[in-house]
């Protein structure tokens, strides 16, 4: 089993596709438009070889199972990664359009950290959790909000 880090923003399947003398892997659109990433940012790409055990080394598309990723039971849509009154600790990676921070946690999921600065790592309580973003409130050692 491959060992995931923490850090890492999105995971989907693509083939390697020739185009006169590069290779080019597409990203989905939906994965700019989940905020996982940004167009224009620079990233570390790892690929992971799919082989099918059958015969060929052709990339298959994976489909999550549930202990990877749990989904809704009513949606098929997976469930965010925090979970109301959690506490851990984040990175704030940049500002939001309010001034607020933003953190990422698994799979690209955004957290809003008021009064975050980029390269803060606070501790924080999970207050609201949505589909796509969570707010926090940082917290003090004794886990009580600042």
């Amino acid at each position: 089993m491959v060992e995931v880090p923490d850090a890492l923003s999105t995971l989907f399947s693509a083939r390697v596709e020739t185009d006169g003398d590069k290779y080019i892997v597409e990203i989905p659109k939906s994965e700019v438009s989940h905020g996982a990433i940004s167009p224009g940012e620079t990233y570390r790409v790892g690929l992971l070889s799919q082989v099918d055990a059958g015969s060929s080394t052709t990339a298959q598309p994976q489909t999550p199972t549930q202990d990877a990723e749990p989904e809704r039971a009513d949606t098929g849509v997976p469930q965010p990664p925090v979970d109301e009154g959690e506490i851990r600790n984040v990175t704030i990676e940049s500002l939001g359009d309010q001034g607020d921070g933003i953190a990422k946690v698994e799979r690209g999921y955004v957290v809003i950290v008021p009064d975050g600065e980029p390269g803060d790592s606070p501790t924080v309580e999970i207050e609201t959790v949505q589909e796509n973003v969570a707010f926090a409130s940082v917290v003090d050692n004794d886990g009580h909000t600042v």
